[in-house]
């Protein structure tokens, strides 16, 4: 194990060819660890087996951490071709019980174990050539192909820990106990635990754009916060300490559960912690590859459910108030304990990278300053849920990375665990987690009067998907046209008096068109690339509004609301169906359209020719397809070789309409005259751009 442990890579300083090496053992360390992971699994039938029933399968991630690298190479067009389409699409997304995720089985044929480890291996050629080839400069910035390249591994690295934690969910018997690493050894009676004074300060929290060490979206940014002087515990709550909330009945008493937990606990019907064994009076403990008698001097893993259900119990037996750190509680414990960050280590002073153990460990071992186990061990729970400080840009090629978790039910969980490697045993490591989620994370406990004041925007502070929802809600505070609802009566008016039931948008952007068409159709399924963009309307779908805040000038904006109703829609809106996929490289499933809509879809693909080529798979015979297009390849930096038209070609002018045409002629019939549709973006009160877009309607031939 040891060989394969490596700490993250200073991304500012050296030479360009020494950090080409480092960069290429990091990748190939990382590859191989997370390879190593799977080792345990009894056979290969297990890959198709669900440690969590919320997740796919093993063999998704198996496959999922190569095609990651793949997607987003393409996706910055530093690579070309892909090396397996249809892996590059079912292994695309994973899964956070988003409205828009794909769990049913029935959408995924899954591929041989031995055809991914051979897609692996040819993904991992790919990736090294790349390595090898593309010119490097230092410091690396995060719109630098290098930057892709760390993402993928960092991505991975993260996986090696989700993974692990879906395989100590397996049946015991589906596992093989001590190929991955050393468990620890050390059990025995929990310390009496204790709390003492932490010192209040201003902290001052984000990351540097010019920090040395690869960093998330979410890290970036600013937020100053004043830390009220606190107590916290010595040590994180160990399992002999919980189970004096276990022993008085503290999964049975309603009182210390709040609403969300009370519910996850009967849906449950949790008794215990999830990675308990009791067989009579003896308890036992569920590691990822063995189960072992109960080390009650090692910390409880709990969700934040139960941990927030700890502390109540504890506050009404104690008349104390008791509760788990904020965020930035848990940096000035970082501060005030002088904890090194990972550059700066010789050896990890916790219980983290796997430098020490592959399991947790006693919550005495590791001391930092007065407390123990300040970073490592087990990741603790905070009270804080996620979201962007201040100045937060996403990342244009993981636009989906953070967001979708800014939605109040995500708590950051801070310090990393046993298995934490890479981004994820820094300090500015950001990551959150559904409340009843459980990783390997623990929680320990803050006593305080000061009020707990959470910093969770409700408003919407994304600047591209405020645009986005300018242009397609905005005309609930202007008198301008809106694109979305002209499209709309566009569309019913050619689908009048057709046999039209099912119907594909291609482009469902914050969701207007398809809300507009839902009253009229049996079935709408609603695609979008980003995340970003499609959780909008699936708010809307779910809770019937939506909040974002839009530029005024200078520093004024306006705090806008949607809700659904004002606009008159919301009529069968349970007929919609929001998903996250690529246009591009869409799955199988997604076939049998009596109708497709491709709105202004074209011009932010990575290749329209083959989209175009290919789209009539899609479609039953006579149905209809209707694209909308700017054909403004420029702006997304299309290649010039995708285009479909808009250049001379022998000599004469070959424009995108004459293009798509003579794509399209083979299996279609052009069935309208073209006509244009204007569409406004507003960048702020006072600046706008418009757009015009040609809309095509095209039947589908029948061929006998």
């Amino acid at each position: 194990m040891q060989k394969l442990v490596s700490k993250a890579i200073n991304l500012q300083t050296g030479n360009p060819e020494e950090k080409r090496k480092e960069i290429l053992d990091y990748f190939n360390k990382t590859w191989s660890i997370d390879e190593k992971l799977y080792t345990q699994l009894k056979s290969d039938d297990v890959f198709y087996h669900r440690g969590d029933s919320l997740r796919h399968v093993l063999l998704f991630y198996l496959g999922h951490t190569a095609a990651f690298f793949i997607n987003k190479l393409m996706l910055a067009k530093v690579i070309d071709k892909r090396v397996n389409s249809e892996f590059e699409s079912i292994f695309a997304i994973g899964v956070d019980e988003m409205s828009w995720d794909d769990l049913n089985e029935k959408h995924y044929n899954w591929p041989t174990v031995s055809a991914v480890r051979e897609y692996r291996n040819k993904a991992k050629e790919v990736i090294t050539t790349v390595i090898l080839e593309t010119p490097l400069h230092v410091p690396l910035k995060w719109d630098d192909p290098f930057w892709i390249i760390i993402m993928g591994i960092e991505h991975e690295r993260i996986h090696l820990e989700t993974s692990s934690v879906l395989i100590r969910q397996l049946p015991l018997d589906e596992v093989i106990p001590d190929l991955f690493g050393k468990i620890c050894t050390d059990r025995g009676n929990a310390p009496t635990n204790e709390f003492l004074t932490v010192s209040g300060a201003e902290i001052k929290l984000g990351k540097p754009i010019n920090h040395p060490l690869y960093g998330w979206d979410n890290e970036y940014g600013h937020y100053t916060e004043k830390v009220a002087d606190f107590k916290t515990s010595k040590f994180l709550i160990s399992n002999g300490e919980f189970l004096n909330f276990v022993n008085h009945n503290g999964y049975l008493t309603q009182s210390y559960w709040t609403e969300e937990g009370w519910n996850w606990r009967n849906f449950k019907q949790a008794e215990m912690p999830l990675f308990w064994r009791k067989n009579g009076e003896n308890f036992k403990l569920r590691l990822v590859d063995q189960e072992i008698p109960m080390p009650w001097n090692w910390p409880v893993e709990v969700n934040y459910l139960e941990a927030k259900a700890y502390c109540n119990w504890k506050t009404d037996r104690e008349g104390k108030t008791f509760r788990l750190p904020t965020e930035a509680e848990w940096y000035r414990l970082v501060e005030l304990c002088n904890i090194p960050n990972e550059l700066e280590w010789q050896t990890a002073p916790g219980n983290i990278n796997l430098e020490h153990f592959a399991s947790p460990c006693p919550v005495d071992k590791f001391q930092n300053g007065d407390f123990y186990d300040v970073i490592g061990n087990v990741w603790q729970w905070t009270e804080t849920p996620i979201t962007g400080y201040a100045g937060f840009k996403v990342h244009p090629l993981y636009d989906d990375f953070s967001t979708p978790t800014f939605d109040g039910k995500h708590n950051l969980i801070k310090g990393g665990s046993w298995i934490s490697t890479g981004n994820e045993a820094t300090h500015h490591a950001r990551y959150a987690f559904r409340r009843h989620f459980y990783q390997h994370a623990g929680f320990r406990i803050v006593e305080s009067e000061t009020p707990l004041l959470i910093h969770n925007d409700e408003y919407e502070m994304d600047t591209e998907v405020a645009v986005s929802c300018e242009a397609n809600w905005g005309d609930g505070f202007t008198s301008d046209e809106n694109f979305s609802k002209k499209m709309a009566e566009f569309i019913l008016e050619k689908a009048n008096n057709l046999s039209i039931k099912n119907v594909l948008d291609l482009n469902a952007d914050t969701g207007r068109l398809a809300f507009e068409l839902a009253p009229h159709f049996e079935k709408i399924t609603a695609l979008d690339f980003s995340a970003r963009f499609i959780r909008m309307p699936i708010q809307l779908q779910e809770k019937g509004f939506i909040r974002y805040i839009a530029k005024d000038e200078g520093e004024l904006v306006h705090y806008r609301e949607v809700v659904l109703s004002d606009f008159g829609l919301g009529e069968n809106k349970e007929n919609i169906l929001f998903m996250q996929d690529n246009a591009n490289n869409l799955k199988s499933i997604y076939s049998g359209y009596d109708l497709i809509i491709a709105p202004n879809l074209l011009e932010e693909l990575t290749c329209p020719f083959l989209f175009l080529e290919q789209i009539h798979e899609r479609l039953n015979d006579n149905g209809l397809l209707i694209i909308a297009s700017t054909y403004e390849w420029e702006l997304n930096n299309v290649e010039r070789k995708h285009w479909i038209g808009g250049f001379k070609q022998d000599g004469e002018p070959l424009t995108s309409f004459e293009g798509m045409l003579n794509i399209l002629s083979e299996h279609f019939t052009l069935a309208e005259t073209p006509i244009n549709l204007t569409s406004v973006f507003y960048k702020s009160s006072r600046i706008s751009e418009q757009h015009r877009s040609e809309v095509t309607v095209w039947r589908k031939k029948q061929f006998k």
